[in-house]
């Protein structure tokens, strides 16, 4: 690591020694008293003559070398053709003298071809079989023509019905596409519908259970009152049944010899109201317990009643979401069986007799 650090400022400090060494020759050039009143930088400027000539002469040589390439292929492109032209017209004069020697009319390659009345000597049953009329006339052109005219409006009334079978193929296809897309609309929107519904459900179960988790919180706050106030009461019931005295101080104050009385037990008649006030406590504290319980199990049923909802819920959206993708399978597998009925099947060793019929179906 040290040596390569080393190394890149001895290379840093050998450009930076260059560098120098170029400015401090330049300004020598510039500064001559001798150069200098030219106004210019001569030396730079019979480098870029230099360097302008040098390009210049690379650019003639690229020319030339490119002319003379040219001139090369021109002369081979003349050989060649020169040499296309010699071969077409051998061709065309063997052409001429093969049709000259095994081409002849059916009177010449029948007698001598150097006769000049060959033409004429003919024999009775070639007589026969010769067509009457002219050389080259057609006694049943009418009737030709007219099967011809035929078989033309044969054609054409098959191109209509192949066309207009056709057009209807392709309407009865939209509307195919036209009505599975309405049912995929219908099926979106009723799962749509299906998901708000459970929303609300959803929604309609929290504010329920929130509703009675509020009531429980104000329930029990009213418990804690009640018991304050029970408390308080019990408190007071005591202070009066015991007989505390409020200000002990007024026993000293009186008659001489006189004093109240220190017993502090409560009067009997006051033992059985005591019980009875205790055993009421009991059954209030009985009753408010057995209410709570209530309500803690009416809360809890809520809860498992809105969860149970939100399953089923979630449950019916992925059978239908199951069931529309099913759906949606179908139709596409319809599609593209109706498609590829109507298209032949082009791969090697599937091509029939109506993938020709399509072709060349009209004379222009």
């Amino acid at each position: 690591m040290f040596n390569v650090e080393v190394l890149a400022d001895r290379t840093a400090m050998a450009t930076l020694e260059r560098r120098r060494n170029k400015e401090t020759e330049r300004q020598q050039r510039i500064f001559n008293a001798k150069v200098r009143t030219i106004g210019v930088d001569k030396e730079a400027l019979d480098m870029q003559v230099k360097d302008k000539k040098k390009q210049e002469d690379a650019a003639k040589e690229k020319q030339s070398t490119y002319d003379a390439d040219m001139l090369q292929n021109c002369k081979v492109a003349g050989l060649l053709y020169s040499q296309q032209q010699k071969e077409k017209r051998a061709m065309e004069k063997d052409i001429v003298n093969y049709r000259n020697q095994y081409q002849q009319p059916w009177c010449q390659r029948k007698y001598d071809l150097n006769d000049p009345h060959r033409c004429r000597k003919t024999d009775q049953s070639d007589a026969q079989m010769m067509l009457p009329g002219l050389v080259g006339e057609d006694p049943d052109s009418r009737s030709r023509q007219q099967r011809q005219r035929e078989q033309f409006r044969g054609w054409l009334i098959q191109q209509q019905t192949e066309r207009a079978v056709e057009t209807h193929e392709k309407r009865l296809e939209k509307q195919r596409y036209d009505q599975s897309r309405v049912d995929m609309d219908n099926t979106a929107l009723q799962l749509q519908n299906m998901e708000m519904e459970s929303r609300k459900a959803a929604i309609v179960a929290t504010k329920e259970c929130n509703l009675a988790m509020t009531k429980e919180k104000r329930r029990k706050e009213q418990e804690c009152k009640d018991k304050d106030y029970q408390a308080a009461t019990m408190n007071h019931l005591q202070e009066q049944l015991i007989g505390v005295d409020a200000e002990p101080s007024l026993g000293m104050v009186g008659a001489p010899g006189l004093c109240p009385s220190s017993d502090s037990r409560a009067p009997a008649e006051s033992l059985p109201q005591i019980i009875q006030f205790q055993k009421h406590q009991i059954e209030e504290k009985k009753r408010t317990e057995l209410e709570k319980k209530k309500e803690e199990e009416q809360l809890d049923r809520v809860r498992l009643d809105s969860a149970r909802t939100a399953l089923l819920l979630e449950r019916q959206q992925a059978r239908l979401n199951k069931l529309l993708r099913r759906h949606q399978d179908n139709t596409n597998i319809r599609l593209a069986e109706s498609q590829r009925q109507q298209k032949p099947d082009i791969e090697r060793g599937c091509i029939d007799d109506s993938f020709f019929d399509q072709f060349n179906t009209t004379s222009r």
